[in-house]
């Protein structure tokens, strides 16, 4: 009898690796979007360039919207791989790893080998890992987060008739993770679905044995300092941060991004397609098939997965505003029930594995053909063309002001290590600005009175006209809206102007034999 090279086991470690190393692959294809992923970006940036590990800050104004979990992994990779998109991209990359590798083992523990698999193939060619594991923002890491603490949580409270302490633990940890993440529904969903499925499935008394005491001191450790810290420092960081960006953003009816209330269900299809389908083959009532060939799963498991998916989805479709990202928690349970789903509709279908590997290409190539075009669509939007220019041309000491639009991805491609001088009409844009960049910048800065010192007014232009050093940046076509005498075009991009200020030969400069811009330049020299 011949022995097989490879076990299954290594086998299906194997197709979670490529999986993943497809993911990096993808992930180097394509510049950074804005604004999320300039933002972001250029805040683990800037933290790693400022050295303050404490306060996040774009632009170098303080931004509090999210916890810093966030910015000090990309920070630390930024320093260990350089200032690039990929290095940017192993963070969300690295969580969903872990959200694939926790699929993979919780169904390998409750099914068979062969349907771990199926459920991480189906998870791993989804867009939800595709695209979502590298797009560069909390997204994937609450939703990684949230998902271990609920797998740990559900095995512990499975284990007997008191839940297992070790994993009870490790949930308490995940929850502490997703604190850090995103906030407080890293707490508050693994809590409401995991109650949910005690009551559902009749445990709810095992709640008396949880180890409690070990646990929220193990939460308290991990996930406390920071709030505590930062809080001290800056005494209205609660106030903003939960109370403004929780409950105000959960509850009120004015912030971007306003969906209907079934926008979740069909982000959930476009996410998970076409494996969510097989998915809803679960709800067809037992015994109309002649051969249901489902392996056994106990009833409490595909309960925990169906409340999960839908108390997620549920949760956040109640706010006016919905963003695609945050049903990513409920992706997982989906996936399992999908691969219970195939294997009780499709595993007696002849060439039901070809068809199942042709779904995974066709997956795959979609992905591949939104991230080889997404540059080209989004590229007026984005400033990289300009940042080369500007990169190569401006000395460190020299000062960008913008107007009329945010540039988030520039400084991230500049390199530069002096905040951009942001002009605008800031008392009136208090009083009548919406939920966009300019509230971003404008509330950041209540935080620290220095920083607040970057956000201008347009009446400074016609001065900084007139000394050499100066640079402007803005959106073609909001030209003709402020004065530019003194200024002098200077590069014109696929979707922003940039303006230089008095002649360099006026001023003492270096000479260009001498002068090598700011970092960015050497990097774009690089490539």
């Amino acid at each position: 009898m011949v022995t097989p090279i490879l076990t299954e086991r290594q086998k299906s470690w194997l197709t979670l690796a490529a999986l993943w190393l497809g993911l990096l692959a993808l992930a180097c294809m394509r510049p950074l979007a804005v604004p999320d992923e300039g933002r972001y970006g250029e805040i683990g940036r800037w933290m790693l360039v400022s050295g303050d590990w404490l306060t996040p800050r774009l632009n170098g104004i303080p931004f509090f919207h999210k916890p810093p979990y966030l910015h000090w992994l990309e920070a630390i990779s930024l320093a260990t791989f350089g200032i690039n998109e990929l290095a940017l991209r192993l963070v969300p990359a690295l969580h969903v790893g872990l959200m694939l590798a926790a699929l993979y083992l919780a169904t390998r523990s409750i099914s068979t080998e062969q349907m771990a698999r199926r459920a991480s193939l189906m998870l791993g060619t989804s867009l939800s890992f595709l695209l979502g594991g590298q797009y560069i923002n909390h997204d994937m890491l609450v939703a990684t987060w949230i998902g271990v603490a609920i797998w740990c949580f559900a095995f512990a409270f499975m284990a007997g008739a008191k839940p297992h302490a070790l994993l009870a633990r490790l949930g308490f940890v995940a929850c502490a993770m997703g604190m850090l993440s995103k906030g407080l529904i890293g707490i508050a969903l693994p809590g409401l679905v995991i109650l949910l499925w005690l009551i559902w499935t009749r445990q709810l008394k095992k709640l008396l044995y949880l180890p409690w005491f070990s646990g929220l001191t193990l939460f308290a450790v991990i996930a406390l300092p920071w709030f505590v810290i930062a809080q001290q420092k800056y005494p209205q960081l609660f106030d903003y941060m939960f109370v403004n960006q929780h409950f105000k953003r959960y509850t009120a009816s004015t912030y971007n991004n306003p969906q209907p209330w079934w926008f979740y269900f069909a982000a959930l299809g476009l996410l998970l397609f076409p494996w969510v389908i097989f998915a809803l083959a679960q709800l067809r009532p037992k015994g109309t098939e002649s051969l249901d060939a489902a392996p056994p799963v106990a009833r409490e498991w595909t309960a925990l997965c169906w409340i999960w998916a839908l108390a997620i989805t549920l949760f956040f479709s109640i706010p006016n505003s919905k963003l695609v990202g945050y049903v990513l928690p409920a992706v997982p349970p989906l996936a399992l029930l999908a691969a219970l789903g195939w294997q009780r509709s499709m595993a007696q279908v002849r060439r039901g594995g070809q068809v199942f590997a042709a779904l995974c290409v066709v997956n795959v190539g979609i992905a591949l053909a939104i991230v080889t075009q997404v540059a080209e669509v989004t590229r007026s939007g984005r400033t990289q063309d300009l940042a080369q220019v500007l990169a190569c041309a401006a000395a460190p000491t020299d000062t960008i002001y913008v107007t009329g639009a945010y540039p988030y991805d520039l400084p991230f491609y500049t390199q530069t290590k002096k905040p951009m001088v942001v002009l605008e009409n800031w008392p009136l844009l208090r009083g009548e600005a919406g939920d966009g960049w300019q509230r971003e910048l404008f509330e950041g800065a209540d935080f620290d009175v220095q920083a607040a010192r970057l956000l201008q007014s347009p009446e400074v232009l016609a001065a900084a006209g007139l000394v050499s050093g100066n640079w402007l940046v803005l959106r073609i076509g909001s030209e003709n809206s402020v004065d530019l005498n003194g200024w002098k075009r200077f590069y014109e991009g696929a979707g922003w102007l940039l303006y230089q200020s008095a002649p360099v030969l006026t001023a003492k400069r270096p000479e260009p034999a001498q002068h090598i811009g700011l970092p960015g330049c050497q990097h774009q020299r690089q490539r």
